[in-house]
């Protein structure tokens, strides 16, 4: 018999949908109101091109709120489940194709290493197929710890990583580099996995996921972000990790195609500690690419830069301020659900 490939696709790759879920005042935002009309702005701009499946612990509040602020419900779909907060990349499914069959992976959520609750969290992915919110696609249960916004797939056997996120001895501490490598190239159908070594960004507690810092785009090109200010913490780290991103090549030996995105300006909370904002925590959907902007003057250098990453597809900006007080942006709080999942 022969055996069945896995393939983990690149997120630009055709979608069923998108997964969200909604903020409430069990997930301790400061700024709740404001989290709610981010959410729903993102939320129109998802269901332009695709259905969203949004969970929630009262989907009547959900679903009245998207309603008041004149969002059209055909595409949404809404499932009662109770959350410990909104961060839907990270213990949201991982979908790969087994030859043509999409497959639902669910890997274990623990609060990114311990630091948060997560023991609703961690139940959702089997609880949406339980709904019956992906119809026929099988789910398989992976025994170790992953979160989606560490990783990134270029499509054809390739993952990009961080040593600080995926070594973290709070995730999966019976494994060595090594064994990381294979249980992800395993797990995933990869090839192969570039660990950049270098780079964070101040406030981030993911221990630096990679799509804060870079992302695959077709066409052999890596989007990441760069610091130009000498005198910023960031300069040094992120320097670090051009010169990593300079060094890989692609699996038939040639160098990237490297576009850089510029820092945001800082952004600090109430007590001064600075927020990881970065223009890298884009989301790509089908035709459009959605952009967090923090209204400063680099939001429209980022788009550019993605607009040249993405040449045919819409690049819109959406505000996304409200999201750096709980450490995150624009693709944390998404999870793509790749052609077929859905049912």
């Amino acid at each position: 018999m022969l055996e069945t490939i896995r393939r983990f696709p690149a997120e630009w790759e055709e979608q069923d949908g998108v997964l969200m879920a909604w903020p409430h005042a069990a997930t301790e935002w400061i700024n709740l109101d404001a989290v709610q009309r981010v959410t729903i702005d993102i939320a129109a701009e998802i269901t332009r091109f695709e259905r969203l499946v949004m969970v929630a612990p009262d989907i009547d509040e959900a679903r009245q709120s998207m309603i008041n602020a004149g969002l059209a419900l055909e595409r949404v779909r809404f499932c009662s489940i109770q959350t410990n907060d909104t961060w839907a990349r990270d213990f949201g499914p991982l979908s790969l194709f087994e030859g043509d069959r999409p497959v639902i992976l669910d890997f274990g959520f623990n609060g990114w290493g311990l630091k948060f609750p997560s023991n609703l969290d961690n139940q959702i992915t089997r609880k949406l197929a339980a709904c019956g919110v992906f119809g026929k696609t099988p789910l398989d249960t992976i025994g170790g710890i992953l979160e989606g916004g560490s990783i990134d797939s270029d499509g054809r056997g390739t993952i990009l990583t961080t040593t600080a996120c995926l070594l973290s001895p709070n995730r999966n501490p019976h494994l060595s580099r090594s064994g990381i490598e294979t249980f992800i190239c395993q797990a995933l159908g990869a090839k192969r996995v570039l660990w950049i070594e270098s780079g964070h960004l101040a406030g981030d507690d993911t221990d630096a996921h990679v799509d804060t810092l870079a992302r695959f785009c077709p066409d052999d090109t890596i989007v990441y972000t760069a610091c130009e200010d000498p005198a910023d913490e960031h300069y040094g780290p992120l320097g670090a990790m051009a010169e990593e991103l300079m060094s890989f090549k692609t699996l038939d030996g040639r160098p990237y195609r490297l576009l850089t995105l510029p820092l945001p300006d800082p952004v600090y909370n109430e007590e001064g500690r600075r927020l990881p904002a970065t223009y890298a925590n884009f989301l790509i959907i089908n035709g459009a690419v959605l952009v967090p902007t923090y209204g400063t003057p680099n939001d429209r250098r980022a788009i550019d830069v993605i607009r040249q990453a993405f040449p045919g597809r819409s690049i819109t900006g959406i505000a996304c301020l409200p999201l750096l007080t709980g450490n995150g942006s624009l693709h944390c709080i998404t999870m793509q659900l790749p052609r077929g999942v859905l049912e």
